[in-house]
C-alpha cells in the first residue's frame, strides 16, 4: 500500500470532507431549528429557550471528546477499516434523524451520536501514518487540512441554500411535508453524501494494518485515559502549558460565535439584530470559510517567511478579537459591514492556528518533549474549548437578551472579547522566549 496509495487517500479525503460538512451544514439554520423545537416543547422563554442552542451544539463536541480517542484505540484493536465504516454509518444516519427531529431531546440525541461517529478523523489521520513513506506524511496531511477548510466553506452554503425548500425553492418543495420539516433537506443531502462514502469506503478502502491474533491488553478506554492524563501532564511544561493554554482561550473565544453569532443575526432589525435568514447566514459562514482556505491554503507560507511566527500568531489573535467582539455593533440597517467583522475573523483565525501550532512543534522539539503527548493534550484542550465555548455564550446570552444597560445582547461578545485579550497577555509574554528558542535556531 505504501507503494500506491491513491485511492484509499481519495476516500479518506472524502471521509474527512463529509464529517466536515455534517459539523458546519447545521450551522446557518440550527439557532432556529432549536428555537422551533423548543417552543413546541412549551419554552416561550427567550433566554431559556436560546440555552438550548448551546446546549445542541455543545453536546456534538462533547461526544467528539469522548469518542475520538476511544474509537483510535478500538482502531488499534480491530483495524481502521471497521472503524472507519462506522463513522460513516453514523453520520448517515443521525444526519437524517436530526433533520427528521420534533423534539428538543430528539436532536439532543441525533447530534450526540452524529458527533460519536465523526470522531473517525482521528483514524483517518492514523490511517495515513499507517500507509505513507515519511516523505509523504506532510503533503497528505495538507490534503486532510484541505478536507476541513472546504468543508468548512460548503457546509454551511449547503446548510443554508437548502433550508425551508418550501418557500426558498418552491415547486415540488411547496408542500404540507417540507413546511412541517424545514432543516430536513440539507440533513439528507449529508446522509446521502456519507451514503456514497460510505459504499465507496466499503468496495475500495482496503486495512492499513495488520491485526494481530492475539488481543492487546489495553481496553479500548486507554486512549481516552490518556488523553486526559496528557491534559494534566501539560500543565507542568513551562512554556509549553502557556501555549497549550493560549489555544485554548483562542478557540473557546472563536466556538463562542458558533451559537450566538446566529442568535444576534436573527433578531428583528428593531431589536438590533440584522434580521438574516439560514441563508443569508449561510453566505457569511461560507465567507468565512473561503477565506480561511485562502490564507491557510496559500497565504500563510509566505507570510512565515517574512514575520515571525510569534508576531503572526499576536497579530491573528489581535483582529480575531476585534471582529467577534465587533459583531453585535454592526447596525442593522448597513447589515453588509458584518463581512468586514467576518474578514478580521477568518484572517485571524487563519493565521493563529498554523503559527501557534508549528511554535508549539518547535518548542516541544526543542526542549525534547514527547511530540505526540503535546499535540494530544492541546487535542483535548481544544476540544474541551469547543464544549465550553458555544455553552458560556449560550449561558451569558440566555441572561442578558432582554437586559439593558451593560447586560445586553452584547454581553457574551464582549466576553468573547476579553478572552481574547487574556490569550493576548499570555502571548505577549511569552514572546522574548520565543525569540530566544528561535534565534537559536537559526544559529544552529
Amino acid at each position: 500500500m505504501k507503494g500506491n496509495p491513491r485511492s484509499p487517500m481519495f476516500i479518506l479525503f472524502l471521509v474527512v470532507f463529509i464529517d466536515m460538512i455534517g459539523f458546519t451544514i447545521v450551522i446557518p439554520f440550527l439557532t432556529y431549528f432549536v428555537q422551533d423545537l423548543a417552543t413546541s416543547d412549551g419554552i416561550i422563554d427567550t433566554g431559556r429557550r436560546d440555552l438550548w442552542v448551546g446546549i445542541i451544539i455543545s453536546v456534538y463536541s462533547f461526544a467528539q471528546f469522548i469518542f475520538t480517542p476511544i474509537l483510535g484505540s478500538l482502531s488499534d484493536r480491530v483495524g481502521r477499516r471497521p472503524i472507519l465504516l462506522f463513522g460513516l454509518f453514523m453520520n448517515t444516519i443521525f444526519f437524517t434523524v436530526f433533520g427528521l427531529s420534533g423534539s428538543l431531546m430528539m436532536a439532543l440525541a441525533a447530534r450526540f451520536l452524529a458527533g460519536a461517529g465523526n470522531g473517525n478523523i482521528a483514524v483517518a489521520r492514523a490511517y495515513i501514518g499507517d500507509i505513507s513513506s515519511p516523505d509523504m506524511v506532510a503533503s497528505r496531511m495538507g490534503a486532510i487540512g484541505a478536507a476541513f477548510g472546504l468543508g468548512f466553506m460548503i457546509g454551511p452554503f449547503i446548510g443554508g441554500l437548502l433550508s425551508n425548500p418550501a418557500s426558498g425553492i418552491g415547486g415540488p418543495f411547496d408542500t404540507t411535508f417540507w413546511k412541517q420539516y424545514p432543516y430536513l433537506l440539507p440533513c439528507l443531502l449529508s446522509s446521502v453524501l456519507s451514503l456514497l462514502s460510505l459504499f465507496l469506503a466499503f468496495i475500495k478502502l482496503p486495512e492499513s494494518l495488520e491485526i494481530r491474533s492475539e488481543p492487546k491488553e489495553e481496553g479500548i478506554f486507554i486512549g481516552l485515559y490518556d488523553t486526559l492524563k496528557n491534559i494534566r501532564k501539560i500543565t507542568q511544561l513551562p512554556i509549553i502549558s502557556t501555549l497549550v493554554f493560549t489555544n485554548f482561550l483562542f478557540i473557546m473565544g472563536f466556538s463562542m460565535i458558533h451559537g450566538i453569532f446566529i442568535l444576534f443575526t436573527a433578531m428583528n432589525i428593531e431589536d438590533g439584530g440584522l434580521g438574516f435568514d439560514a441563508m443569508e447566514n449561510g453566505w457569511v459562514f461560507a465567507y468565512i470559510g473561503l477565506l480561511g482556505v485562502i490564507v491557510q491554503g496559500g497565504l500563510i507560507g509566505k507570510l512565515t517567511k517574512m514575520f515571525d511566527l510569534s508576531k503572526l500568531m499576536i497579530f491573528g489573535t489581535i483582529i480575531c478579537g476585534i471582529g467577534i467582539a465587533s459583531i453585535p455593533y454592526v447596525p442593522g440597517h448597513i447589515s453588509w459591514l458584518i463581512f468586514i467583522s467576518s474578514t478580521f475573523i477568518a484572517i485571524g483565525n487563519g493565521l493563529f492556528s498554523p503559527t501557534q501550532s508549528s511554535l508549539l512543534t518547535f518548542e516541544s522539539s526543542k526542549r525534547g518533549y514527547e511530540l505526540g503527548m503535546v499535540m494530544g493534550a492541546q487535542e483535548g484542550y481544544g476540544a474541551l474549548a469547543r464544549i465550553f465555548g458555544p455553552l458560556l455564550a449560550a449561558y451569558l446570552w440566555s441572561l442578558t437578551v432582554e437586559g439593558s444597560g451593560l447586560w445586553t445582547y452584547h454581553t457574551s461578545f464582549r466576553v468573547a472579547g476579553i478572552i481574547f485579550i487574556i490569550a493576548l497577555i499570555l502571548q505577549l509574554k511569552l514572546l522574548n522566549n520565543l525569540k530566544i528558542s528561535i534565534n537559536l535556531s537559526k544559529e544552529d
